[in-house]
């Protein structure tokens, strides 16, 4: 993709999918002035490596990322090799297991190739925090406490919560947000990038750079995806995930069992597509498409196309009864007459309104029209469960 010189559409590109900019004047300014001194803006995103697969949560992130390297800036993706080893207290109500140095940088060295799949690699800058952190001394690190009070850090919502509940929280926890503003700092970050429930970190490496003179980088949140279960934030702990190397043929499914809205939340997030065109579409068509667009990102647009005739295929074997109702047509039926006689339909003013909706299919065709002349045998469909077998 070319750069995009305009400040205006980058601004409009970058905004897609995000829940607050910090500021978004701040934000303008910065891009006005990259184009004029032809310098790309540094953007970072901290990823703490306590596990060492990627999912579709993770990717609206990366996407975020590769939208400002297409618009020409610097990404910065910070591995938190030293800061994974404390292990982020962000949205945890008890304390986090800390991992060794070795589970870190074992479960590191997969990202690249995993990220391989959505960001452009050769142009991104990888860093490891434990590189500057692991050189101060003590005294270097205890003066960082100094740039934050201990009734800041105790506003966080997760620290209250579990002081409410009488549970422990140390010190070591204490100073995450602080390391991880001190981040933004050495690497002179322009912007930082992170999910809704980070907020806290983001601006507190907002606050530090200030204390060093330097200009304060501008804040990116981005929501937070629903995991197929539609309620809980996508996770493997919650086993509500769609991993980027899963095989095409579950990723597929698992796209195609999430609920009607939270699939246009995917849309917007997960792809480029015009959300206005998408809503447009029947839902199951929509969200075939969003499961062929998905998993083409991670493989290819053949096997994306195999797994949606795959699954297809399934659903239509696991869908149609075998003991289906008969219903012998009669001479000029229309579809409306045909589904109110069979009682498949209470009133035919239901019977347009799923007609409408494209709930209605013959054949696997959907129907369009309530004056739809039916002249041939086949498997007539209505909505998800109501099947009818009709005979000439």
């Amino acid at each position: 993709m070319t750069k995009i010189l305009d400040p205006k559409r980058q601004l409009e590109i970058i905004k897609r999918g995000t829940v607050e900019i910090i500021s978004e004047e701040e934000l303008y300014k910065k891009l006005e002035e990259s184009i004029k001194e032809k310098i790309p803006l540094k953007v970072k995103a901290g990823f703490d490596p306590t596990a060492p697969d990627l999912h579709l949560g993770h990717t609206v992130l990366l996407r975020k990322l590769r939208q400002f390297q297409d618009l020409g800036h610097e990404v910065f993706f910070l591995i938190g090799d030293f800061t994974g080893q404390i292990g982020d207290p962000t949205g945890r109500e008890e304390k986090r297991k800390q991992l060794t140095k070795e589970e870190v940088l074992k479960n590191a060295l997969t990202y690249k190739k995993q990220v391989a799949k959505i960001l452009d690699v050769e142009k991104i800058k990888v860093v490891f925090n434990s590189s500057w952190f692991e050189k101060m001394s003590v005294v270097d690190i205890l003066k960082l406490t100094t740039h934050a009070t201990v009734s800041q850090i105790l506003a966080r919502a997760d620290f209250k919560k579990r002081l409410s509940k009488g549970e422990d929280i140390s010190l070591l926890e204490f100073m995450y947000p602080l390391l991880q503003g001190y981040d933004s700092v050495v690497l002179k970050a322009d912007i930082e990038l992170g999910g809704t429930d980070q907020i806290f970190n983001l601006l507190v490496g907002r606050d530090i750079q200030k204390d060093f003179g330097l200009p304060q980088q501008v804040v990116i949140t981005l929501p937070l995806l629903e995991g197929i279960d539609g309620v809980q934030k996508m996770s493997k702990s919650a086993g509500n995930y769609i991993g980027i190397t899963e095989p095409a043929d579950e990723m597929f499914g698992k796209i195609m069992s999430i609920s009607d809205d939270l699939m246009f939340k995917y849309f917007e997030l997960l792809t480029d597509r015009d959300l206005q065109e998408v809503k447009k579409l029947h839902p199951k068509e929509a969200k075939l498409e969003l499961a062929q667009e998905i998993v083409s990102q991670y493989y290819s647009l053949e096997i994306a196309k195999k797994a949606k005739e795959k699954f297809e295929h399934i659903f239509s074997q696991k869908k149609t009864p075998q003991d289906l109702s008969i219903y012998k047509l009669k001479p000029n039926n229309t579809i409306l007459d045909v589904l109110l006689s069979a009682k498949l339909i209470p009133t035919k003013n239901e019977g347009r309104r799923l007609i409408k909706q494209g709930a209605v299919t013959l054949n696997g065709k959907r129907i369009n029209q309530e004056d739809f002349l039916i002249n041939q045998a086949g498997i007539l469909k209505v909505g998800k469960r109501r099947f009818l077998k009709l005979e000439i």
